[in-house]
């Protein structure tokens, strides 16, 4: 179905996407206040132990990409590179999430907590020139790569549209 046939403009758009556009909205503004506390009161590269030996708070930044690929190469414009790929995958993202089924909730859900992920971490690639990682999770001597909640958005996303796609066959009638 088109958009304009299940709301794509005016009011029908504002309905069909309302759910969507909050949550998007929540996780930006929600990583971005919590990444201002962190840059506030951290200091850079600092932890503070909050469940000793499980997590911790930290203030790291990531001049690369998703866990730290390209964290540790310093090249020409990098933080420019870095940026123009993440916003066209954003863009891609966004075109695709316009083209969901109304009726694909979980689907559209998925791709909302991807976007707001995205957009949070787009911002600070713009405004700060690295994404702050705060959340230190740890498992004896081995920790997770820091992250933020725009990370644990996308990777939340990430799951709800797998399981998406693993449900897409249960609508399809069998044929004997």
């Amino acid at each position: 179905m088109n958009g304009q046939a299940e709301g794509g403009s005016g009011a029908g758009a504002a309905r069909r996407y309302g759910l969507e556009t909050a949550l998007i909205g929540a996780i930006v503004i929600a990583d971005q206040a919590t990444k201002a506390l962190v840059r506030g009161e951290i200091p850079l590269h600092d932890s503070v132990t909050i469940i000793p030996g499980v997590f911790n708070l930290v203030h790291v930044r990531n001049t690369g990409a998703a866990f730290g690929f390209l964290n540790g190469v310093e090249f020409p414009y990098k933080a420019t590179v870095v940026a123009l790929v993440a916003t066209a995958a954003l863009i891609g993202i966004a075109l695709y999430a316009a083209r969901e089924s109304s009726h694909e909730r979980l689907a559209r859900i998925g791709l909302a907590l991807i976007l707001g992920g995205a957009i949070g971490n787009l911002v600070d690639r713009l405004f700060v020139g690295s994404v702050v990682d705060f959340i230190d999770v740890v498992f004896g001597s081995w920790h997770f790569w820091a992250f933020n909640v725009a990370d644990s958005a996308i990777t939340l996303g990430v799951a709800a549209m797998l399981v998406d796609m693993i449900g897409m066959g249960r609508h399809v009638p069998t044929t004997s």
